[in-house]
């Protein structure tokens, strides 16, 4: 199993609550300390020995200062020396999937072959950024993919006249280093995008969930993979959760109760409720719509959340006894994609060095 290091680079000064968040009380001194930090914790994750480091798109609010996460990839490009650079977004919906094929195949040559390409659907509320109906989000989202990896085979010009992206002539540059392209993977936590992912051939992500429910999607996606006359490697599933390690049980307990009294930052989901239950109207989250939801917006105990796999906390041995848990449940994810359980300076770089120091190295072989 391989651990990646995922940071939304969140705004680390006063911000209001709400989704878009108005922005007056924005500090430029606090976004450009918030974008140091996460470049800070990425490159500690590479030296620690961390597999991958992540990055994701969110746009209007303090939650993550990376709209482009293709940009923030250029940056850390020069900073991440060894670890892969996953990019989970982009939101390919709303986006042009030509730029898309072109800035990853970009990145895919400054860091001669290393990067992930994440495709996403994004957070319902992304489909008021650029003005995208939202029922559309699925049909866009296949054919943008679909498109997307033909740039990136098509050694000849070609055209494209789908139902929602029509295009003369394209011959992307760069192109590529890895062949054919870039390791792809796509969100699937419905049924409908598990057995999609399964039939396109490309790795599941599975984020803002538990490991009960998404060892159901799991178990679609395999299945519909051997139906489909493939079987997928452990590396094509990947499950985020949070995590925090500290020297002892105890610690990691107090840093927890601590991080309570530090500024919240809440999803774009739970931000606007109003807004998400709109979107959820139009069929965005699929044939389970009512589970989605119910997942995305409960709020557990921090006992819960470990039990379900929303969370790892603790001393070494106690977190790579967590980590046990989840790699012996139905999802058997080959990746687990760690995003810190708080912000907390010096404490948050401690847990990044302790679980690539104590645990990575022990987790690899289960």
């Amino acid at each position: 199993m391989k651990a990646a290091y995922f940071s939304p680079v969140f705004y680390l000064g006063e911000a209001p609550g709400g989704w878009p968040a108005p922005g007056h009380t924005y500090s430029v001194e606090n976004a450009k300390r918030s974008v140091n930090t996460a470049l800070e914790q990425f490159a500690f994750a590479d030296q620690s020995g961390w597999d991958w480091v992540t990055v994701a798109e969110h746009h209007f609010g303090p939650i993550g200062l990376t709209p482009n996460p293709m940009v923030f990839a250029g940056a850390l490009s020069q900073v991440i020396k060894r670890a892969k650079i996953a990019l989970l977004g982009p939101n390919i919906p709303i986006l042009n999937p030509i730029r898309v094929a072109e800035e990853i195949a970009m990145l895919d040559t400054l860091t001669d072959g290393r990067v992930i390409a994440g495709m996403l659907r994004g957070t319902p509320n992304e489909y008021v950024t650029y003005d995208i109906n939202p029922t559309e989000s699925r049909e866009r989202f296949e054919e943008a993919l679909q498109l997307i990896r033909r740039c990136w085979l098509e050694t000849q010009p070609f055209g494209w006249q789908g139902r929602y992206y029509q295009y003369r002539s394209i011959s992307i540059w760069p192109r590529p280093v890895q062949r054919p392209h870039p390791p792809i993977y796509m969100s699937g936590s419905s049924p409908e995008a598990a057995t999609f992912a399964a039939r396109q051939r490309v790795g599941l992500g599975l984020a803002v969930t538990t490991v009960p429910a998404a060892s159901k999607s799991a178990m679609i996606y395999r299945a519909e993979a051997e139906a489909a006359g493939w079987q997928p490697g452990a590396d094509d599933v990947l499950y985020r959760l949070n995590f925090h390690v500290a020297e002892t049980d105890d610690q990691a307990m107090v840093d927890f109760e601590e991080s309570a009294a530090l500024p919240q930052r809440l999803s774009p989901i739970k931000a606007n409720l109003a807004l998400e239950a709109v979107v959820a109207e139009t069929g965005y989250y699929g044939s389970n719509v009512e589970d989605q939801r119910a997942r995305v917006l409960r709020s557990n105990s921090l006992k819960d959340r470990i039990a379900s796999g929303q969370i790892i906390i603790g001393g070494p041995e106690t977190v790579l006894a967590q980590v046990r848990d989840i790699a012996a449940s139905p999802l058997k994810p080959g990746i687990l994609d760690l995003a810190p359980a708080f912000q907390r300076g010096d404490r948050t770089l401690n847990s990044i060095r302790l679980f690539g120091e104590k645990v990575l190295p022990r987790m690899r072989n289960l």
